[in-house]
């Protein structure tokens, strides 16, 4: 397998990892881009469109990029805060009335960013025409009950995360997050980044699916969670189940209706290249255009919760909005901020190198946090930089 695209000098072991993911960890079809300083320095792709299929990938193809969505999501009620449309630490409620019920009246806007707002799951989920309806969503989580103290705690909110933030940002902006997206973000940076896919762009995404990944020796490579966490997975009634169970049955991430859908928990389509230039405007100037002022860029990384996660069991850090750099998502250094996708996207920022990275693909395989393909293209990002 060959990738097409372009390397600057001195990221050549970019390639050399992108490639052998191809070879030895199940690979069907991907891209990565990294941007450092504002500058493009790897646009690479390789594979099949779809998952399933033989048509080579595009320059311009794109994909489901499940939940490193919340990245770039996250950047719009910061956003919102830098302009003084939005107060971190003022209740959700202030915007939004109706999401006082049931004990959420202390629920600040930070705490729907840092997953501490306390209702990760729903004690009805909701199906998959409820989820993307734009109504039933924000009416179930504005209802629901914390499962814990708000602001006392933290767990991954992987799926109520599209509700609590899409209605959020519709009520303070009168648009959709993903209209706000792509008219303040997507459309100036001129990025292929889409939360609700218009009909037009339909043709340039692939179809994603499950892969294994081989050993290079041949065979099946089966990881082994630790106990706690396949026990929670495994478990119906656990909140890690839950949490992940929001929507049930699972949507069908190539149904044209659930990518037509505004879930920026999950639903994103992007390319790498779209992502990773994203990120590089949080952290500095491209092209003429930046997203985050300083005071914006500190907040995004600065942690606000750490620890045992309620939901993904493991350990997690997350700023506003954002992973940070540790167990839970290995970036590239200490002060990197960003956020994967379950099954292999990432998407992420480096402030301290000036590194931006962005790598999607149509295989997805087991794991939440730290795809091995990726990894390997941090560990060569790390290299070069």
């Amino acid at each position: 397998m060959d990738a097409q695209g372009t390397v600057a000098a001195g990221f050549e072991p970019v390639k050399d990892a992108f490639v052998r993911n191809f070879g030895q960890r199940g690979e069907r079809g991907a891209a990565v881009a990294v941007y450092r300083h504002g500058h493009k320095v790897v646009d690479l792709w390789a594979g099949t469109r779809d998952v399933d299929g033989t048509e080579p990938w595009a320059v311009d193809t794109a994909q489901v990029v499940r939940s490193a969505t919340k990245g770039v999501a996250a950047a719009v009620p910061l956003l919102l805060h830098q302009r003084g449309q939005i107060d971190l630490d003022a209740p959700v409620a202030t915007y939004w009335p109706e999401f006082k019920a049931n004990g959420k009246e202390r629920v600040l806007v930070r705490h729907l960013l840092s997953h501490r707002a306390g209702v990760p799951a729903l004690d009805r989920p909701l199906t998959p025409a409820e989820a993307i309806d734009g109504v039933s969503g924000p009416r179930a989580v504005a209802a629901q009950e914390p499962a814990w103290e708000p602001g006392t705690d933290h767990g991954y909110h992987a799926q109520t995360y599209s509700w609590l933030i899409g209605e959020l940002v519709k009520r303070v902006t009168g648009r959709t997050v993903g209209r706000w997206i792509a008219e303040e973000i997507a459309r100036p940076l001129g990025l292929d980044f889409w939360v609700g896919l218009p009909a037009d762009e339909a043709h340039r995404v692939g179809r994603v699916g499950p892969v294994e990944a081989p050993p290079p020796g041949g065979g099946t490579l089966r990881l082994r969670p630790k106990r706690s966490v396949s026990e929670a997975y495994a478990d119906p009634a656990s909140l890690t189940r839950r949490a992940f169970g929001a929507i049930d049955p699972l949507a069908d991430e190539n149904d044209p209706a659930y990518r037509a859908a505004e879930l920026p928990a999950s639903g994103g389509i992007s390319t790498a290249r779209a992502l990773a230039r994203c990120y590089a405007a949080m952290i500095g100037e491209v092209d003429g255009h930046r997203l985050f002022a300083p005071a914006t860029l500190t907040l995004a990384r600065t942690e606000e919760s750490a620890g045992p996660d309620r939901v993904l069991v493991v350990g997690t850090r997350f700023g506003l909005g954002f992973m940070l750099h540790g167990s839970g998502a290995p970036l590239l250094a200490p002060g990197s901020f960003g956020h994967p996708g379950r099954g292999g996207s990432l998407g992420f920022a480096d402030p301290e190198s000036g590194i931006a990275f962005g790598y999607v693909t149509n295989g997805l395989q087991k794991g939440v946090t730290a795809d091995p393909r990726a990894q390997a293209l941090v560990a060569a990002v790390r290299s070069a930089a």
